[in-house]
């Protein structure tokens, strides 16, 4: 069967991951980046279980490995900085205990890592995005406009442009419900600032709640400079919107949030002020019944963003590309087009493989979405007043000494019962 013709919006770490397969496998694939250049900013991620995996098979180990974040494990402190308890990183030997892994990464040295054996087999083009497509059932395509004017043909179109999805906003129209669920006036906003490594300070990630739903994480990436994320729940509408206005008032609406919030509070928001990488967002889920229509789906956090409270997005992003590579390679590669689907009765290749696509993947994603909700569940009630922070410091303190299971939302493996298949396609030398 002829090489399809693959278009990917987004050159993000899922775009570039799907690329990476797409191309290895023969396709003719072209990825478009709204970006001028290739973002390569963001603060850490990591990879677990599956996701680590899929990072082998790709070939990266070793150079994930090169630019990964010793992270030790994480603490939590109370207002004066004193810690109440400790999970070591995750390994071996407690793989249910960790909020760290073993693959702590910065966002765009993965981002890099995978664009740099990609580039030379895929056709990128930035500074440019879809801006239309319409799809031609005659002919087995779609013609797609890009905002610098162009036209082309294309056999497949793939959203990976994150969970704002313009190309998710375009698939379903202007009557298609939003996908995007809030996790209850919840926003996280990122940052770095310089603060050299003192004798003996190691790596580890620091976690503060403060009465009043909000919390703080620090986290060391490398000798000079730290990260932050500072967040909470804005519970007036005039906060909320000003948390998803211009840069200025977004720094405005977290200082105002933070105020009094003790700890180090003061020097981040100090710090906050003049950062140049700041980034704010609102938490959310996006959950749909159907990734797919016709002849473009949607892939990671266009199609299913789990948000950053399940610690999951980057894995469920390399996964999920895995998989639908993984299915077109299977469907669309092979000398017959009868491949049909179970339960379906379509000879369309393509077709076939989105629909096996969703068979296969959609019971991972269930499972790392389950337990979100947009009540804030019981964190919301603990933390809203000082004596409720103080006894969940005191319980977690217990949980750390006892070596409890508290964190199994952050384990290595939080996705149960689910194999990750081996396609004999994408893994050919």
């Amino acid at each position: 069967m002829a090489p399809k013709k693959i278009l990917i919006s987004g050159a993000g770490i899922t775009g570039n991951s799907l690329a990476f397969w797409l191309s290895k496998i023969g396709h003719n694939v072209t990825v478009v980046e709204r970006s001028p250049f290739l973002r390569a900013s963001g603060l850490q991620v990591d990879l677990r279980s599956h996701g680590v995996e899929v990072m082998k098979r790709m070939g990266l180990e070793q150079a994930f490995k090169a630019h990964s974040i010793p992270e030790q494990g994480m603490q939590m402190v109370n207002k004066a900085g004193k810690r109440q308890a400790y999970f070591p990183a995750n390994d071996s030997t407690n793989v249910n205990l960790g909020f760290s892994t073993n693959f702590e990464i910065m966002r765009g040295d993965l981002c890099r890592i995978i664009y740099d054996v990609t580039k030379s087999r895929a056709n990128y083009i930035f500074g440019t995005s879809i801006e239309s497509f319409e799809e031609n059932d005659k002919e087995k395509a779609i013609n797609v406009r890009f905002a610098n004017a162009t036209e082309d043909r294309f056999d497949l179109v793939i959203g990976a442009d994150g969970q704002g999805s313009r190309t998710r906003k375009m698939m379903f129209g202007s009557e298609g419900p939003d996908a995007f669920h809030p996790l209850n006036g919840l926003h996280v906003g990122y940052f770095t600032l310089p603060q050299p490594i003192k004798d003996g300070e190691g790596y580890v990630a620091t976690v503060y709640t403060a009465p009043g739903r909000r919390g703080i994480m620090t986290r060391r990436h490398n000798a000079q400079e730290i990260q932050a994320y500072i967040g909470g729940r804005a519970d007036s509408e005039q906060l909320k919107n000003r948390l998803q206005g211009d840069v200025v008032e977004q720094k405005e609406a977290l200082k105002e949030m933070f105020q009094g919030a003790g700890w180090k509070t003061d020097e981040l928001l100090e710090s906050l002020k003049d950062a140049d990488n700041f980034y704010c967002e609102r938490l959310g889920l996006v959950k749909l019944a159907c990734w797919s229509r016709g002849r473009v789906t949607l892939v990671g956090d266009a199609a299913y963003c789990p948000s950053a409270m399940t610690g999951m997005g980057t894995t469920s992003g390399i996964v999920g590309a895995y998989i639908l590579a993984g299915e077109i390679g299977r469907h669309c590669g092979g000398p017959s087009e009868k491949d049909f689907v179970a339960g379906t009765d379509t000879t369309d290749p393509v077709i076939a493989a989105l629909q096996a696509y969703e068979q296969k993947f959609r019971p991972f994603i269930s499972q790392v979405q389950e337990g979100v909700s947009d009540d804030g569940g019981l964190w919301d009630r603990i933390s809203a007043t000082a004596f409720g922070v103080a006894l969940m410091n005191h319980f977690m303190g217990i949980a750390a000494f006892l070596r409890l299971d508290l964190l199994s939302r952050f384990s290595a493996n939080p996705v149960k019962d689910w194999k990750l298949p081996v396609y004999k396609e994408l893994l050919r030398d």
